[in-house]
């Protein structure tokens, strides 16, 4: 059998004579290349089979039926019934290639196209023009970061997954050919109609990221096209309004405007889109379009640069194109200078008419229109249409935005963001002990996202006033300022430009104050920035998007590394501009568990957990997150702080975390002291309080007595003490319900304890009886006694202590005893309705009674906290000691106390860390390492984190509300169910 080259070259024979040998040429040309290439290098084409379809179609269409083959509509699936109706007809009567979708959503546009497909003779190819995604044209679609700011990135490697997630929404929604990517060089600041859709002003990067983006979709089926020849990067106009001229030499146009196409032409673009401009040193004609000049599209495009591809006309309705001739005359015009695809013509019947008349006078070869009719053919073979399917419209939406489309998105914002000035190495922030940060806010669109960021690793203030001198004397408080330009990102169009009063805000800021000034717009804006605006920092994040709010945030902080580079040349900023600067270990969020290799759909389990819990009042609300690898890849919230409906639980709302305090509090602590050498874990507990020198604990090592291991009971019921035997109200030598001199300890709510009460506590601990037998028990008072020694060894209590040793520089804000000094109540879950002690709802102060008893600071309960909190202590223990670019202890301490000594004795525990059990049932899921460690707390909170894995786990509730008896939580696993689903998630 023949192949599609034999077969062309004998029909060209038989009907062209020597004047029409260029036609036969071209004929030859396309024959071959698709003989030889495929739009995807994975899938093989047919070639016999395709030159059989490509034939019996040809062959099956009139004349008039084949012009119609060149002209794809525009169709607007949000238009009215006329509209609609209007292209039905044009699909029906005049037999139309194809159709160019805008405005409207996936829904109907699939429907619309299913049905035209079925009332077209020959398969329609659809198309749009979808450079940053489907949302650039619809609505309930996933928008992509824009192409200048995947020109920041070093790499292409973003431009290829977003180029290829494009493609296959295409796909998807039945779109055949995406008119991008968009290859024009943007030289021009003032270009009002490329800009942010350019990959910048360097060929090379334009080049790089074009090819990337083009091997990206073509690899998906979806034909790339190139656009707008020769070249629409340095124009001052509008070619939807006008027809724009570029003044510049055919030398010039050659070296750079052309430059990106010579590589994609020979690497496999699929077509190219021919632009409506006035270029004198191509086209002598005064005013002549480009889209409509034979010595632009063929003598050009296709001889010079010998491109074989389908070459469309830019949107012949816009003004650069109509204002220039009537409708049908300017189709004709562009068929001859060589297009193949007339898009959106104003009068498609008109147009026809005008192009048969041609053929028939001799104006037009016939040969001339089949060059340009096989050649769509052939595409549409190669995108599938010879075995159409109509578009399955279920689950059509969702799979326009998926967890895959998000880890596209971050990656690339996390590799464009750019640091270009960082005096002082301000960036990223450390030593957060010593920082009071505020935050203002510029521009005409929302930064919540940003400094909810912002927040999650410092207390960042955002300070809000219309007067200046207010500003400035508000800010007078704080040592580093953070200000955020915020324009919309809706369009990338919308102007960049700062308004004065911004810019003088900015600039008098400055000259008060240490500044990071975040550009949340396009990085032309730089071009604004006076020398007498002395910002110590300043990052281009390109985009407002959610997306690139939070990633920026965490890079000021240093939970992401900076990479980017400028891609145009701004003020007093180069093209290639950027500093790189690592991070320091802090937990990034907003990741998508693919990111770490997790599956969300087995995450998404977890709220089922959550919500069956909460119907059986197991618990009224909880925090649940879960970070691997660094990142937090699920940070939900549920419920609410009671069983009602008006107080639904946030991330930054406070849990009494009980017995975690134990590794939160005391356990970092003393790992510090051993580190530094101030302790050993074989110390005796006489070298650690005197008190117990002479007692029967004397001898008890800090080993033994932090590993349960010490014949130590349980607990003391210290409370039931200073109770009535008789009907257990408080004794009044012990509480008042009025703070004075005598009774100073809070304990609760108008609610106090006399002094005595500590001694006593610490007194009993010292003459408690040790338990006959030395085996594993676990008890509280190994706490009490480390308390005691901490408090006493550094002269402060253990809330001072926390804060200045790790909360306040590991950036733990929601981590606090006594939180009603810092929070309102109604950011504090309630715990126990408590009638045996305090004989009143407990919420805000510790649950535990002896902590209570403590003034609401114990050594193994007291502690407040959230999720994420939690989290960051459980990363510096995952990273043996390290976190925020701050070393709290050698690793090899860290790895001393998340040891097993006493294994052998039936022990699991390691120093103060909870280790899996020992056999097959324990307090875990069965499925961690024997190198995970974490602790659970009686008011229902649990954290564990595993080295191997990598992974850290948060839950935190208040099941104790409103009975302490409710064991549901622990008689149902809920904890370590959910344990088990995470780790189900981990793909192998």
């Amino acid at each position: 059998m023949g192949t599609v080259l034999d077969f062309l070259c004998l029909q060209a024979f038989k009907k062209i004579m020597m004047k029409n040998m260029y036609w036969l040429l071209m004929v030859f040309a396309f024959a071959k290349a698709n003989s030889q290439q495929t739009l995807n290098p994975l899938v093989t084409i047919d070639q016999d089979a395709q030159k059989h379809w490509v034939d019996s179609v040809y062959s099956s269409l009139s004349q008039e039926e084949r012009i119609g083959q060149l002209f794809m509509v525009d169709l607007f699936s949000n238009k009215e019934a006329a509209h609609v109706n209007k292209v039905r007809k044009l699909v029906e009567q005049q037999k139309i290639g194809g159709i160019i979708f805008s405005k409207g959503g996936p829904l109907q546009q699939a429907h619309l196209t299913n049905e035209l497909q079925s009332k077209s003779k020959t398969p329609l190819m659809i198309a749009m023009d979808a450079e940053w995604g489907l949302a650039m044209r619809l609505d309930s679609v996933y928008a992509f970061p824009w192409n200048m700011t995947l020109g920041a990135a070093r790499t292409s490697t973003s431009s290829y997954e977003v180029g290829k997630r494009i493609g296959e929404h295409c796909k998807r929604l039945g779109v055949h050919i995406n008119f991008a990517p968009d290859v024009d060089i943007n030289t021009n600041p003032d270009n009002p109609i490329i800009g942010n859709r350019s990959f910048g002003e360097n060929k090379e990067n334009v080049t790089q990221k074009s090819y990337a983006f083009m091997n990206g979709m073509q690899s998906t089926g979806t034909l790339a096209c190139a656009k707008h020849f020769p070249g629409h990067g340095d124009t001052d106009q509008d070619s939807h309004k006008t027809l724009p001229t570029v003044d510049f030499t055919a030398a010039r146009i050659d070296s750079i405007e052309l430059y990106p196409y010579r590589r994609l032409i020979n690497h496999g673009l699929a077509s190219v889109m021919v632009a409506h401009l006035n270029i004198p040193s191509l086209e002598s004609r005064s005013g002549y379009p480009t889209s409509i000049s034979k010595k632009v599209v063929t003598d050009l495009l296709i001889d010079k640069l010998k491109f074989e591809g389908l070459i469309f006309t830019d949107a012949l309705n816009m003004k650069g194109a109509s204002n220039f001739s009537k409708p049908g005359d300017i189709d004709l015009a562009a068929f001859k200078a060589g297009n193949d695809v007339l898009l959106i013509s104003e009068d498609i019947p008109t147009a026809i008419a005008k192009i048969n008349a041609a053929i028939k006078t001799g104006e037009i070869t016939k040969e001339r229109l089949e060059v340009s009719v096989r050649k769509i053919l052939m595409a549409k073979y190669k995108v599938g249409l010879h075995q159409y399917v109509p578009i399955d419209t279920e689950h059509l939406v969702a799979d326009l935005h998926t967890e895959e489309d998000d880890m596209v998105y971050e990656s690339a914002m996390e590799q464009a963001i750019t640091l270009l000035k960082n005096e002082k190495k301000i960036l990223p922030i450390k030593n957060l002990e010593t920082k009071r940060i505020a935050y203002v806010h510029l521009g005409d669109d929302s930064g919540a996202v940003f400094l909810k960021e912002l927040n999650k690793y410092a207390n960042v203030d955002q300070i809000i006033t219309d007067d200046l001198n207010t500003m400035l004397e508000m800010l007078s408080d704080y040592n580093t300022v953070i200000i955020g330009a915020h324009r919309s990102n809706e369009t990338p169009w919308k102007s960049y430009k700062l308004t004065a009063k911004e810019l003088n805000w900015l600039t008098e800021i400055s000259k008060k104050h240490r500044v990071i000034f975040d550009a949340f717009v396009n990085p032309y804006m730089l071009s604004q920035l006076k020398a007498t605006a002395p910002m110590e920092a300043i990052l281009m994040s390109y985009q407002n998007s959610d997306w690139s709010q939070q990633i920026s945030a965490q890079m000021i902080f240093g939970a992401r590394a900076i990479k980017g580079r400028l891609p145009v040349s701004a003020g007093k900023f180069d093209v290639g501009d950027g500093l790189q600067l690592d991070g320091i270990s802090r937990l990034s969020y907003g990741d998508t568990p693919a990111s770490v290799g997790m599956k969300a759909a087995i995450l998404a389990k977890i709220d089922s957990v959550a919500r069956y819990t909460i119907e059986n009042k197991g618990a009224p609300g909880m925090q649940i997150l879960v970070a691997r690898k660094g990142k937090v890849i699920f940070d939900k919230t549920y419920g609410g702080h009671t069983y009602g409906k008006d107080d639904p639980v946030s991330s930054t709302d406070l849990y009494d975390i009980a017995s975690v305090t134990k590794i939160l509090a005391t356990l970092p602590l003393v790992m510090e002291l051993v580190d530094r050498k101030v302790i050993s874990l074989n110390e005796p507990l006489s070298k650690l309080n005197a008190k117990l020198a002479h007692t029967n604990k004397s001898d008890i090592k800090l080993k033994e007595m932090l590993s349960h291991y010490a014949r130590l009971q349980a607990w003391i019921p210290f409370y039931k003490y200073t109770l009535d035997s008789l009907d257990s109200t408080p004794l009044k030598e012990y509480y008042s319900t009025t703070r004075s001199d005598i009774y100073p300890i809070e304990v609760a709510d108008h609610f106090y304890a006399s002094t005595m009460v500590k001694d006593t506590i610490f007194n009993r601990i010292a003459n408690s009886e040790l338990l006959d037998k030395l085996n594993y028990k676990y008890s509280d008072l190994p706490y009490y006694i480390l308390k005691n020694y901490l408090e006493s060894h550094y002269k402060k209590n253990l809330d001072e202590l926390t804060q200045d040793h790790f909360y306040q520089s590991m950036g733990m804000t929601h981590t606090t005893y006594l939180p009603l000094k810092k929070f309102p109540k109604n950011k504090i879950a309630p715990t126990e309705n408590d009638q045996t002690f305090r004989r009143q709802q407990i919420r805000g102060y510790v649950h535990d009674q002896g902590a209570a008893m403590q003034g609401g600071i114990g050594g193994h309960a007291g502690l407040f906290s959230t999720a994420n909190d939690v989290a960051k202590m459980m990363q510096m223990y995952l990273q043996k000691g390290f976190y925020g670019g701050k070393t709290y202890f050698k690793s090899e301490t860290f790895d001393k106390f998340n040891h097993r000594y006493f294994a052998g004795d039936q022990v699991r525990r390691g120093i103060g860390l909870d280790k899996p059990a020992l056999d097959s049932v324990g307090n875990t899921c069965n499925c961690t390492s024997d190198s995970s460690f974490g602790h659970s707390g009686f008011t229902g909170a649990f954290t564990w984190a595993d080295p191997k894995e990598e992974l850290v786990y948060v839950f935190l509730s208040n099941r104790v509300y409103p009975d302490a008896d409710n064991r549901f939580l622990i008689s149902k696993n809920i904890r370590t169910n959910i344990q088990q689903i995470i780790y189900d998630s981990i793909i192998q």
